[in-house]
Protein backbone atom coordinates (compact mmCIF):
# COMPACT_ATOMS: atom_id res chain seq x y z
CA UNK A 1 0.00 0.00 0.00
CA UNK A 2 2.78 2.52 0.52
CA UNK A 3 3.86 2.15 -3.45
CA UNK A 4 0.20 2.66 -4.07
CA UNK A 5 0.28 6.03 -2.20
CA UNK A 6 3.15 7.09 -3.34
CA UNK A 7 2.45 6.47 -7.01
CA UNK A 8 -1.03 8.21 -6.53
CA UNK A 9 1.19 10.81 -4.43
CA UNK A 10 3.06 11.66 -7.22
CA UNK A 11 0.56 11.19 -10.21
CA UNK A 12 -1.21 14.17 -8.11
CA UNK A 13 2.18 16.53 -8.47
CA UNK A 14 2.52 15.88 -12.49
CA UNK A 15 -0.70 16.94 -13.08
CA UNK A 16 0.18 20.75 -11.63
CA UNK A 17 1.92 20.96 -14.89
CA UNK A 18 -0.94 20.94 -16.88
CA UNK A 19 -1.82 24.35 -15.76
CA UNK A 20 0.73 25.70 -18.30
CA UNK A 21 -0.33 23.50 -21.54
CA UNK A 22 -2.27 26.11 -22.47
CA UNK A 23 0.42 29.05 -22.99
CA UNK A 24 1.97 26.54 -25.72
CA UNK A 25 -0.15 28.65 -27.81
CA UNK A 26 0.78 32.03 -26.12
CA UNK A 27 3.70 33.55 -27.92
CA UNK A 28 3.53 36.70 -25.86
CA UNK A 29 1.57 38.75 -23.56
CA UNK A 30 1.43 42.79 -23.70
CA UNK A 31 1.60 44.68 -20.52
CA UNK A 32 -2.09 44.79 -20.11
CA UNK A 33 -2.89 41.35 -20.34
CA UNK A 34 -0.03 40.92 -17.25
CA UNK A 35 -2.32 42.96 -15.30
CA UNK A 36 -5.22 40.72 -15.98
CA UNK A 37 -3.56 37.63 -15.92
CA UNK A 38 -2.12 38.58 -12.58
CA UNK A 39 -5.45 39.40 -11.28
CA UNK A 40 -7.11 36.08 -12.18
CA UNK A 41 -4.57 34.22 -10.56
CA UNK A 42 -4.98 36.18 -7.27
CA UNK A 43 -8.83 35.45 -7.50
CA UNK A 44 -8.18 31.56 -7.60
CA UNK A 45 -5.50 32.06 -5.57
CA UNK A 46 -8.10 33.79 -2.81
CA UNK A 47 -10.87 31.44 -3.69
CA UNK A 48 -8.44 28.10 -3.31
CA UNK A 49 -7.60 29.56 0.03
CA UNK A 50 -11.12 30.31 1.67
CA UNK A 51 -13.35 27.71 -0.70
CA UNK A 52 -10.91 24.79 -0.30
CA UNK A 53 -8.03 24.77 2.03
CA UNK A 54 -9.86 27.04 5.17
CA UNK A 55 -13.24 24.74 4.58
CA UNK A 56 -11.78 21.66 4.22
CA UNK A 57 -9.50 22.52 7.57
CA UNK A 58 -12.98 23.30 9.47
CA UNK A 59 -13.96 19.89 8.62
CA UNK A 60 -10.99 18.22 10.42
CA UNK A 61 -10.99 20.52 13.48
CA UNK A 62 -11.88 23.83 15.29
CA UNK A 63 -12.00 26.98 14.07
CA UNK A 64 -9.54 28.00 15.91
CA UNK A 65 -6.37 25.84 14.70
CA UNK A 66 -7.38 27.14 11.01
CA UNK A 67 -7.06 30.64 12.26
CA UNK A 68 -4.22 30.00 13.89
CA UNK A 69 -3.18 28.65 10.73
CA UNK A 70 -4.13 31.22 8.32
CA UNK A 71 -2.27 33.90 10.90
CA UNK A 72 1.04 31.60 10.77
CA UNK A 73 0.66 31.60 7.24
CA UNK A 74 0.44 35.53 6.66
CA UNK A 75 3.27 35.76 8.92
CA UNK A 76 5.40 33.51 6.71
CA UNK A 77 4.83 35.31 3.68
CA UNK A 78 5.21 38.59 5.46
CA UNK A 79 8.74 37.42 7.01
CA UNK A 80 9.93 35.70 3.42
CA UNK A 81 9.01 38.87 1.76
CA UNK A 82 11.78 41.02 4.08
CA UNK A 83 13.76 38.35 3.92
CA UNK A 84 13.68 38.52 -0.21
CA UNK A 85 13.68 42.18 0.23
CA UNK A 86 17.26 42.67 1.76
CA UNK A 87 18.16 39.63 -0.12
CA UNK A 88 17.84 40.00 -4.07
CA UNK A 89 17.29 36.36 -5.39
CA UNK A 90 17.39 36.52 -9.28
CA UNK A 91 14.84 34.55 -10.29
CA UNK A 92 15.16 33.06 -13.95
CA UNK A 93 15.72 36.39 -15.92
CA UNK A 94 13.35 38.56 -13.07
CA UNK A 95 15.48 40.57 -10.51
CA UNK A 96 13.98 43.32 -7.91
CA UNK A 97 10.44 42.97 -7.19
CA UNK A 98 9.59 40.63 -10.06
CA UNK A 99 11.87 38.03 -8.79
CA UNK A 100 10.03 38.53 -5.10
CA UNK A 101 7.40 38.31 -6.46
CA UNK A 102 8.03 35.16 -8.35
CA UNK A 103 9.63 33.17 -5.56
CA UNK A 104 6.65 33.90 -3.06
CA UNK A 105 4.15 32.50 -5.43
CA UNK A 106 6.99 29.36 -5.71
CA UNK A 107 7.32 29.11 -1.85
CA UNK A 108 3.40 29.91 -0.72
CA UNK A 109 2.23 27.00 -3.17
CA UNK A 110 4.77 24.70 -2.16
CA UNK A 111 4.08 24.92 1.40
CA UNK A 112 0.25 24.60 0.17
CA UNK A 113 1.05 21.15 -0.75
CA UNK A 114 2.27 19.50 2.20
CA UNK A 115 -1.19 19.22 3.65
CA UNK A 116 -2.22 18.28 0.39
CA UNK A 117 0.22 15.09 0.41
CA UNK A 118 -0.98 14.58 4.28
CA UNK A 119 -4.52 14.58 3.08
CA UNK A 120 -3.61 12.02 0.36
CA UNK A 121 -1.89 9.59 3.03
CA UNK A 122 -4.94 9.73 5.47
CA UNK A 123 -7.20 9.45 2.79
CA UNK A 124 -5.94 6.05 1.92
CA UNK A 125 -5.21 5.20 5.70
CA UNK A 126 -8.77 5.39 6.45
CA UNK A 127 -8.71 1.87 5.48
CA UNK A 128 -11.29 2.58 2.30
CA UNK A 129 -8.97 2.14 -1.05
CA UNK A 130 -12.19 4.49 -2.71
CA UNK A 131 -11.53 6.96 -0.49
CA UNK A 132 -8.12 7.37 -0.89
CA UNK A 133 -8.49 6.97 -4.61
CA UNK A 134 -10.80 9.88 -4.82
CA UNK A 135 -9.25 12.00 -2.04
CA UNK A 136 -6.29 11.62 -4.79
CA UNK A 137 -8.21 12.17 -7.73
CA UNK A 138 -9.99 15.40 -6.81
CA UNK A 139 -6.48 16.80 -5.55
CA UNK A 140 -4.85 15.80 -9.09
CA UNK A 141 -7.54 17.82 -10.85
CA UNK A 142 -7.52 20.84 -8.56
CA UNK A 143 -3.88 20.81 -8.71
CA UNK A 144 -4.49 21.71 -12.65
CA UNK A 145 -5.99 25.40 -12.22
CA UNK A 146 -3.44 25.84 -9.49
CA UNK A 147 -0.55 25.23 -12.24
CA UNK A 148 -2.19 27.87 -14.11
CA UNK A 149 -2.17 30.07 -11.20
CA UNK A 150 1.36 29.84 -11.04
CA UNK A 151 1.93 29.87 -15.02
CA UNK A 152 -0.06 32.73 -15.56
CA UNK A 153 2.20 35.54 -13.85
CA UNK A 154 5.13 33.80 -14.70
CA UNK A 155 4.93 33.32 -18.02
CA UNK A 156 3.30 36.94 -18.25
CA UNK A 157 7.08 37.59 -17.26
CA UNK A 158 8.41 35.76 -20.39
CA UNK A 159 9.15 32.67 -18.59
CA UNK A 160 9.38 29.62 -20.93
CA UNK A 161 6.04 27.61 -21.05
CA UNK A 162 8.65 24.46 -20.35
CA UNK A 163 10.45 26.55 -16.91
CA UNK A 164 6.43 27.39 -16.29
CA UNK A 165 5.68 23.05 -16.67
CA UNK A 166 9.12 22.61 -14.12
CA UNK A 167 8.39 25.28 -11.46
CA UNK A 168 4.34 23.91 -11.30
CA UNK A 169 5.74 20.23 -10.89
CA UNK A 170 7.81 21.92 -8.35
CA UNK A 171 5.43 23.59 -6.28
CA UNK A 172 3.73 19.88 -5.71
CA UNK A 173 6.66 18.30 -4.58
CA UNK A 174 5.36 18.12 -1.49
CA UNK A 175 2.97 16.21 -2.11
CA UNK A 176 4.79 13.07 -3.12
CA UNK A 177 6.81 14.02 -0.02
CA UNK A 178 4.45 13.88 2.46
CA UNK A 179 1.80 11.63 1.48
CA UNK A 180 3.72 8.25 2.60
CA UNK A 181 4.84 9.47 6.03
CA UNK A 182 1.36 11.05 6.57
CA UNK A 183 -0.28 7.37 5.48
CA UNK A 184 2.26 5.89 8.23
CA UNK A 185 1.29 7.99 10.98
CA UNK A 186 -2.25 9.33 10.30
CA UNK A 187 -3.30 8.92 13.69
CA UNK A 188 -0.59 11.63 14.54
CA UNK A 189 -0.47 13.73 12.25
CA UNK A 190 -4.23 13.97 11.89
CA UNK A 191 -4.68 16.56 14.29
CA UNK A 192 -2.35 18.95 12.72
CA UNK A 193 -4.47 19.42 9.65
CA UNK A 194 -6.49 21.89 10.28
CA UNK A 195 -3.69 23.88 11.32
CA UNK A 196 -1.97 22.98 7.77
CA UNK A 197 -4.63 23.76 5.89
CA UNK A 198 -5.00 27.11 7.53
CA UNK A 199 -1.19 27.70 6.91
CA UNK A 200 -1.56 27.40 3.28
CA UNK A 201 -4.43 29.18 2.94
CA UNK A 202 -3.05 32.43 4.80
CA UNK A 203 -0.18 32.07 3.08
CA UNK A 204 -1.45 32.86 -0.40
CA UNK A 205 -4.57 35.34 0.57
CA UNK A 206 -1.14 37.37 2.14
CA UNK A 207 0.69 37.03 -0.69
CA UNK A 208 -2.42 37.70 -3.14
CA UNK A 209 -3.01 41.25 -1.09
CA UNK A 210 0.57 42.32 -1.00
CA UNK A 211 1.98 41.17 -4.27
CA UNK A 212 -0.13 40.18 -6.92
CA UNK A 213 -3.17 43.02 -6.81
CA UNK A 214 -0.47 45.85 -6.30
CA UNK A 215 1.60 44.10 -9.43
CA UNK A 216 -1.79 43.85 -11.46
CA UNK A 217 -2.90 47.81 -10.51
CA UNK A 218 0.66 48.95 -11.91
CA UNK A 219 0.00 47.12 -15.31
CA UNK A 220 -3.73 48.12 -15.96
CA UNK A 221 -6.67 49.73 -15.11
CA UNK A 222 -8.24 48.92 -11.25
CA UNK A 223 -11.48 48.08 -13.25
CA UNK A 224 -10.15 45.46 -14.89
CA UNK A 225 -7.73 44.36 -12.14
CA UNK A 226 -11.06 44.43 -9.99
CA UNK A 227 -12.82 42.01 -13.11
CA UNK A 228 -9.94 39.59 -13.62
CA UNK A 229 -10.08 39.26 -9.59
CA UNK A 230 -13.61 38.25 -9.68
CA UNK A 231 -12.95 35.75 -12.69
CA UNK A 232 -10.65 34.11 -11.18
CA UNK A 233 -12.47 33.67 -8.18
CA UNK A 234 -15.26 32.79 -9.74
CA UNK A 235 -13.67 29.88 -11.33
CA UNK A 236 -11.56 28.38 -8.58
CA UNK A 237 -15.48 28.57 -6.50
CA UNK A 238 -17.12 26.72 -9.29
CA UNK A 239 -14.47 24.61 -9.67
CA UNK A 240 -13.88 23.50 -5.97
CA UNK A 241 -17.82 22.90 -5.89
CA UNK A 242 -17.47 20.41 -8.41
CA UNK A 243 -15.05 18.55 -6.81
CA UNK A 244 -16.84 18.15 -3.52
Amino acid sequence: MVWTVLGYAVLTDLATALGAVPFALVRTVNERWQGTMTAIAGGMMVAASVFSLAEEGLRFGSVWLVAAGLLAGAAFIAATGKWLEHNDLPFEHLTGSAARQSWLLLLTLFAHSFPEGVAIGVGFATGEFKTGLLLAIAIAVHNIPEGLALSLPLRAKGVSVAKCAWYAVLSSVPQPIAAVPAYLLATAIHPFLPFGLGFAGGAMIFLVIQELVPDSLARTTRSETAWGFMAGLLFMMVFVSLMQ
